[in-house]
C-alpha cells in the first residue's frame, strides 16, 4: 500500500501542477507580445528561468518515482538582456522546456482526475457510506450506482465499492503514474540524436584537447632532444676527433678505436637528427608553417608556386599534420610525377584549414601502388579531416586536403 500511495500521491499531485502549469501560457504570451513596448525584453527571459525551475523540479519528481538519476540543468540568466536572449534562443532546453509546458498541461489534468476519481471513490466507500443517513431523502447516497437507504446497503455496497476501487487503483494507477513520469522526462532529456551530438561534440573537443597536449609534449621532447643530447653528442664527437687528430698515425688499436667511436657519434648524431624532424620540424618552431611550407617549396626539385592565405592561429599539431603533407606531396611530385611545375596553397575557411597542392604531371595516381597518398589520408584522418584526389591519366593532379583546426 506504501507503494501504491507514493503512485496515488504522485498523479493527484499532477492536477494542481497542471493547473499551476497552465498560468504559464498566458503569462508567455503576455510577455512575448509586450517585447515590442521594451517590457517583455526584461521579463520574458525570467518568465521562462521560472518556466525553467518550474519544469526541473517536475524533472526531478519524475526521476525519483522512477528510481532514476539525472543530471541538474542550468538555471541562472547571463548578464545583460542581449546575452539573455542570446542564451535562451541557442539553448535547447529551453524548446524543451517549451515542449513540456503543453505536454504537461495535456496529460497532468487527464492523469490527475483519473487518480482523483478512484481515491474519490475510495474515500467515499469508507468515510460517505457510515454516514448514508445525513443524505437527503430525496437525494440519498449512491454507491455502486444503487441508493442507499438502510444500513445493510450501505455495508452490502460500500465493501465492494471499497474492494474496486482499491484494484481498479492497484491495476491502473501504477503504470499511469509511471507512463506520465517518463513522459515527462522525454519531454525534457535530449533526444538519442542530440545526445550523439552532444556526445560528438564532447568527442572532439577532447580530442583537441589531446592533439594540443599532444602537440607541446612533441615539442617539449625536440627542444630537449636538440638542446641536450644533441649538443652532447656534439661535444662528445669534438672531443673524439680531437683525440684522433692527436694520435699518431700508427696508433694501432687505439686509433682504430677512437675513429670507430667518432664515426659512430657522428653516425648518431644523423639519425637523431632524422628523428627529431620526423618528430616535430625545428623549422615549424622557428619560422611557423609560412615559413617551413615556403622552404619545402624552395628545396624542391621542381618550380613551386606558393600561395599562403592569411591562417590565423593552428594548432601545433595541426600545424605539424600539414607541413609533413605538404612536404610529402612535394616529395611525391617531385619523384614520380614528371613535372614541370607545381603550386602549393594554404588558406583557411571558417575552421578547417585548406591545403591544395597540383602539378602538371602525367597524373593517374594510384594509391594501391605506395604512392604516398596513403599515408596523407592517415594523417588527415588523424584529425577527422579529408583527402580528395583528382589525378586523370595525362594529368594535371590536385590534391585537395581540409584540416579541422579549432582551437
Amino acid at each position: 500500500m506504501r507503494h501504491l500511495w507514493r503512485y496515488v500521491r504522485y498523479l493527484l499531485l499532477d492536477l494542481p501542477s497542471a493547473l499551476a502549469t497552465l498560468v504559464f501560457v498566458p503569462l508567455l504570451a503576455l510577455g512575448l507580445v509586450s517585447t515590442g513596448l521594451g517590457l517583455g525584453l526584461v521579463m520574458l527571459p525570467r518568465m521562462l528561468l521560472g518556466l525553467r525551475l518550474w519544469a526541473e523540479w517536475h524533472r526531478r519528481r519524475a526521476a525519483a518515482l522512477l528510481g532514476t538519476t539525472v543530471s541538474p540543468r542550468e538555471a541562472r540568466l547571463r548578464q545583460g538582456i542581449r546575452a539573455q536572449w542570446r542564451q535562451l534562443l541557442d539553448d535547447p532546453e529551453t524548446r524543451r522546456d517549451l515542449r513540456w509546458l503543453f505536454r504537461h498541461i495535456a496529460t497532468g489534468l487527464p492523469a490527475g482526475l483519473v487518480a482523483l476519481a478512484i481515491a474519490g471513490t475510495a474515500v467515499s466507500s469508507v468515510v460517505a457510506a457510515p454516514l448514508w443517513w445525513l443524505f437527503p431523502a430525496d437525494e440519498p447516497l449512491t454507491l455502486l450506482a444503487v441508493p442507499v437507504t438502510a444500513w445493510w446497503q450501505a455495508f452490502a455496497l460500500g465493501v465492494p465499492q471499497l474492494a474496486v476501487s482499491a484494484a481498479l487503483g492497484r491495476w491502473a494507477l501504477p503504470g499511469l503514474a509511471r507512463l506520465h513520469a517518463r513522459g515527462c522526462l522525454a519531454a525534457l532529456e535530449p533526444s538519442p540524436a542530440e545526445r550523439l551530438a552532444r556526445r560528438v561534440g564532447e568527442l572532439a573537443e577532447s580530442r583537441a584537447g589531446v592533439l594540443d597536449a599532444h602537440g607541446a609534449e612533441l615539442r617539449r621532447i625536440e627542444r630537449d632532444l636538440h638542446d641536450g643530447t644533441q649538443a652532447r653528442l656534439v661535444a662528445i664527437a669534438m672531443r673524439l676527433g680531437v683525440a684522433r687528430e692527436a694520435l699518431p698515425e700508427d696508433g694501432g688499436l687505439l686509433a682504430r678505436l677512437i675513429k670507430e667511436a667518432h664515426e659512430g657519434t657522428e653516425e648518431a648524431m644523423a639519425e637523431l637528427r632524422q628523428v627529431i624532424r620526423t618528430m616535430y620540424p625545428p623549422i615549424l618552431a622557428d619560422r611557423g608553417l609560412k615559413g617551413a611550407v615556403s622552404a619545402v617549396a624552395a628545396g624542391a626539385g621542381v618550380p613551386v608556386e606558393v600561395d599562403l592565405g592569411e591562417l590565423g592561429r593552428v594548432p601545433a599539431a595541426v600545424e605539424a599534420a600539414a607541413y609533413f603533407i605538404v612536404a610529402e606531396t612535394i616529395t611525391n611530385v617531385t619523384r614520380h610525377s614528371g613535372a614541370t611545375r607545381a603550386t602549393v596553397r594554404l588558406s583557411r575557411r571558417d575552421d578547417v584549414l585548406l591545403i591544395e597542392v597540383g602539378d602538371d604531371g602525367r597524373g593517374g595516381v594510384d594509391e594501391s601502388r605506395g604512392t604516398g597518398v596513403t599515408g596523407i589520408r592517415r594523417r588527415a584522418a588523424a584529425f577527422d579531416g579529408s583527402v580528395r584526389v583528382h589525378s586523370p591519366a595525362g594529368g594535371p593532379t590536385a590534391i585537395t586536403v581540409e584540416l579541422p583546426c579549432a582551437s
